[in-house]
């Protein structure tokens, strides 16, 4: 089971990956997380993308489906992955719909966690970060014992710059252009399933859990 998280930033789709991959037993897969594990250990395709992004630059589509390829090819994968945070285009879709055709394999679902712009907003205003321990808090949903302050180190609670309102509509302006038409794209090769992200994030699991069953 070959699976893609789609959704805003904020939406909760890491959340629910991490939740997939613990209950299917398939390992989540973060593009974020791949790129730093091969620069670590030296690669050579670690090494090719360090080379754009010490100079700020973007990781070309091509590379950065190589080291996804390379990662989904390992054992642990054999069942199928969740993969978070990739595609974010419609070319790196296509890259990635190519490449995988070439190999005789392909994407079974892609889940879009749908929540309205004014929720994420709402949603991610309400974090605290601790400036110590770096624990998270919500004001709403799980606030600290005393406000503003960490239960863990007692240390001040802050509302993070991409937390504030501002940032996180810039987030959502880039998400809609460049990311959003990839509902359209799934949607037509008949692969896109769409769950509530509104609600409880054990109800938004349970409806992923009977897409897929």
């Amino acid at each position: 089971m070959k699976i893609i998280m789609l959704g805003a930033p904020g939406a909760g789709k890491g959340t629910q990956a991490k939740m997939i991959a613990d209950q299917y037993k398939i390992p989540h897969v973060s593009t974020g997380d791949i790129f730093r594990a091969n620069i670590k250990n030296g690669t050579e395709l670690g090494m090719e993308a360090k080379k754009y992004m010490d100079q700020g630059l973007l990781v070309p589509d091509e590379l950065t489906v190589k080291i996804l390829l390379d990662r989904v090819a390992k054992e642990d994968c054999k069942n199928g992955y969740v993969l978070d945070g990739f595609p974010r285009t419609i070319p790196q879709a296509e890259v990635l719909d190519k490449a995988l055709c070439e190999i005789g394999d392909q994407i079974d679902y892609a889940i879009d966690v749908d929540v309205p712009d004014e929720n994420i907003v709402k949603r991610m205003g309400g974090r605290r970060a601790c400036v110590g321990c770096g624990a998270t808090y919500h004001i709403e949903h799980i606030p600290p014992k005393k406000e503003g302050i960490c239960d863990t180190c007692g240390m001040e609670l802050i509302l993070r710059d991409d937390d504030k309102p501002e940032t996180v509509q810039n987030r959502l302006s880039v998400y809609h252009n460049q990311t959003q038409p990839l509902i359209d794209f799934y949607e037509k090769k008949g692969i896109l399933r769409t769950v509530d992200g509104t609600q409880d994030m054990k109800d938004v699991f349970d409806a992923i859990v009977k897409i897929l069953s």
